[in-house]
This record gives C-alpha cells, structure tokens and sequence, in this order.
C-alpha cells in the first residue's frame, strides 16, 4: 500500500514508485483522494490495461468541515490564505486511513514522511512499513548537522557565512538560507521530530535519489540516522518512458503539445533556458517584471513557466500585471520566448534536444529531472529545503550557477526577496554562454545525465536496490506467514 503527501513534489514520485513496484510483480495499491487520483488515473489504467498489478482507492476528503472548497485537495492548487486548511485536513484522514489499512491488511506499508503514525500501525499489523524522504540525502545530511552542532549559533548575523561541520564536503551558508524550523520551535519543528521519531521505528527509508550523485552522502546518512535506505532513483525516469507519460505527468498541460513542440523544434539544439519555479510558488509582480526584463536582455530564447494560484484566477490580476507591457506578444512574435500559464509538461520539455539550460527553484524533483536530462542550472531557491538543495548542486556536483537568492521565505509571505534583473542576467549569460566554466560546467551536467540513466537500467545501482528490496519484502513476507500472520 503506497500512501503519498498531497502535494505534487511528494505525490508524484511515490505513483512513480508504485509503478515500479507494480512491474517487478507486486499489488501496489495508491491510496489518495479524488482529485489527487484524477492527476493520473489515465496512467494508471493504461498500466493496467497492458497487466500492471497497479491499483488505485480513493478516499474522502473532508474539507467541508474546516471550511475549504472541496476542490483544493492538494498544496498545488491551494493559495497562501488555505495551504494551512489543507494541511489541516490532511491530518484528519488519520482514522479513516488507519481503519482502511487494518480492513486491506497490506503486506506492506510505503508512506511519506508525512504519515508518522504508520510506523504504529504497520508494528501492530506486524508487517514492514518504508517511509519515504521526498528530498535529498545532503539535505538529510545538512538537517542533522544543524540540529546537532548548530553552526549558525557561532555567528552574530544572518548575513555570515558559516561552515556544516563533520559532511562529507565543505559546505557554507548563511543563517537567512535555514528554514524557520531550523531557526526556532514552532508547530512545524515539533512535528518534524515526531516524524524523525517515527523513521527510527520503521523497516526503512526509500529515497529517490542515485549513487552516483550522492553516493557520499547516502553512505553518511546511513551512519547518521542508523537504519537502512535504498536510493532506487531517479523514478521519473523508468515510470515514464511512453510520450503520453511526459506529457500528462502531474496534469493536464496549459499548451497544445503539437505547439510546443513545434515552437521547440524551431530552435537549434542547447539554445532554450527553461524556467519553472514549480508547482507551489506564485511569484510577486515586482518579481516577474525583473525576470521579464533579463531575460528580454539576454536574447535568449525561452520557456517560461507561471503558476496560477487557482483556475478561477484572472490571468490579468495574477500575472500580467507582473509583466511589462507588450512582453508576452513581442515575444510571442519574435518567437524568442513561450510563456506557459499554468501546468506544463516539464519531463517532454527538458528531455529536448533545443533546451539546454534550467533555471530552477531547486525543489528536488526538478532538480532530479534536470539531472536526468543532462542540464546545467540557475539555482533560485525559497523555502523548504531548497537552499540545502542549491548547495548540493552549486558547492558540491559544481552542476550549477546561484542567481543570487539569499533569504528563505514563507510561501505567501508578502516581502519577497526581490532579486534584480541584473543579477538574473548575469547567471543566464553565464549558463548559456560559451565561457571554459561554462562548457566545463555543461559536460559535468551531460555525464552526471547518462549516470542517472545507468543507474535505473538493469545493472545500475538504482535498479539493484529496487530489486534486492523487493525480493526482501517477499522474503518478509513468507517468515510471515510462515509464523502465523496472513495478510492480503
């Protein structure tokens, strides 16, 4: 049974997984709500039309009862004013989850994070339960290193730079780079120790993650944290190999696919910059107006993704006003740029031949699809553990070039950091241009690109684990039953 967080950078990956689970033989059941099921049931029933053992159940969602649109069941299609209701009814299909597992009586249990409590319930139906870490191992890695030296109590401001002691490299930052939960107990942090808790009782922990990246780091994180992980990434590489795959991976895309991959085919090959800052972040106006005005600057041709709050926002209000004037149809018109307002097909558009570079806000996810696609990055990360993220990739895989973000952030919060067009546009001449760093900069991304293949495909060190883990459970599962329990 595989339980995901309702949010896409959770979401996605653990349907990903239970794929992949799904093909080696197992029953992988998806247990989620109506419309978080609706993001790829399509998927689902092409998988099983072709024998996948793949399931799917949904669940109610009550949202009625702390007074949220029953529509807004995932932190994707929540605004800043409702992250918190969904949140909070996300904690309240405890009891109906916990009835419906002792009903199913999985063999085995595959959950966020986010859902602690399953190390109890797996315990009492005396059956495995793998927790899933949808970041990082340096970011696991540098979340310990805070917590036990606290490096950034060493410093008097926010603004100097400190060293993570005892990490594999040597890393620095900043104390405005750490989350809140970092910086002070709050509801949060209290509910990341519980979680941390709960990871120390379970069977395991997956992490979509591959050697080869961060093969250091998963070797400290085992020592760190004492139980078992298996790196069995990166998911989104096996689980969607079909063109149908790519393109409804996560919804239903805001462009024609016929269009934009005309407009890319146009292009010659490592000339467009993607930009996405994922699936949770609405940018302040002030904010898209500098990004407008570097990249109208640099001449260079682009993919820009911006997100809507919700689909009933007005696009004028939301975005344009953030937009220089005449922006969108000047480049419309000069085919220099492709503004996509809402959802786009992000695999399809980084795996093509003409993009050659990814701004990013360093959610793990994306980072893991650019890696996989062989891109260098502009880093600009926000919150969670993004800033972790950008070290990884800027201090450590040298994959990357910073724009210059300095300030974690609340999403929503109204005093954005603004960073200049002149910053931006320095990062984009950087990673775009034809400097020996840069060229150095793209061969490591293009190597560290075929690593991640390897690792995925028979033989690779990802397709191991996954493997080896699932003859494990089997073996779990027959001592058992062997003993007396007989689950489903």
């Amino acid at each position: 049974m595989f339980l995901p967080f309702v949010s896409h950078g959770h979401l996605l990956p653990m349907v990903d997984m239970a794929m992949l689970f799904a093909k080696l033989g197992a029953t992988a059941t998806i247990v989620t709500t109506e419309a978080n099921a609706a993001l790829f049931h399509t998927k689902i029933h092409r998988d099983r039309v072709a024998g996948s053992r793949i399931r799917l159940h949904t669940i109610p969602w009550p949202a009625a009862e702390v007074g949220l649109s029953p529509a807004i069941q995932n932190l994707s299609t929540a605004t800043p004013m409702t992250m918190s209701k969904v949140f909070q009814v996300f904690l309240m299909l405890q009891p109906q989850l916990r009835g419906l597992i002792h009903e199913m009586r999985p063999d085995c249990i595959i959950s966020d994070v986010f859902y602690p409590w399953t190390s109890d319930v797996a315990a009492e139906l005396g059956i495995p339960r793998l927790a899933f870490n949808g970041s990082s191992y340096f970011g696991y890695c540098a979340e310990q290193c805070m917590k036990e030296h606290k490096p950034h109590l060493e410093v008097e401001s926010n603004n100097e730079k400190f060293k993570l002691p005892g990490l594999p490299d040597v890393v620095e930052m900043m104390r405005s780079e750490l989350p809140s939960w970092i910086a002070r107990e709050d509801d949060f942090s209290r509910l990341l120790d519980v979680i941390r808790e709960s990871e120390k009782r379970c069977y395991g922990m997956l992490m979509n993650s591959f050697y080869e990246l961060e093969g250091s780091y998963e070797e400290h994180s085992n020592k760190i944290i004492g139980i078992k992980t298996w790196s069995i990434g990166p998911v989104s590489l096996l689980a969607n190999k079909e063109i149908e795959d790519k393109e409804s991976r996560g919804g239903n895309p805001n462009i024609q696919t016929t269009n934009l991959l005309q407009w890319l085919n146009e292009k010659e090959p490592n000339s467009v910059l993607y930009i996405n800052f994922g699936s949770l972040v609405q940018m302040n106006p002030n904010q898209l107006t500098e990004i407008a005005h570097a990249i109208q600057k640099s001449s260079q041709n682009f993919i820009w993704v911006i997100k809507k709050n919700s689909k009933d926002d007005d696009e004028d209000n939301i975005v344009n006003k953030g937009l220089p004037k005449g922006f969108e149809e000047r480049m419309s018109k000069t085919k220099k740029g492709l503004i996509i307002k809402g959802w786009a097909p992000q695999l399809m558009i980084l795996e093509h031949k003409s993009v050659g570079g990814f701004l990013t806000h360093c959610g793990w996810n994306s980072i893991l699809e650019g890696i996989s696609s062989g891109l260098p990055m502009i880093t600009w990360p926000l919150f969670a553990e993004q800033f972790y993220n950008e070290k990884l990739l800027v201090e450590v895989v040298k994959i990357g070039v910073g724009v210059g973000s300095k300030k974690w952030w609340y999403l929503g919060e109204e005093e954005q950091e603004i960073i200049k067009r002149e910053e931006i546009g320095k990062a984009i001449a950087f990673l775009m241009g034809e400097s020996v760093e840069a060229l150095e900069m793209r061969k490591r991304a293009r190597e560290m690109g075929e690593a991640a293949k390897t690792s995925v495909n028979c033989g690779g060190a990802s397709h191991i684990n996954l493997v080896s883990l699932f003859k494990e459970l089997q073996e779990t599962k027959l001592k058992r039953v062997a003993n007396g329990h007989k689950n489903t």
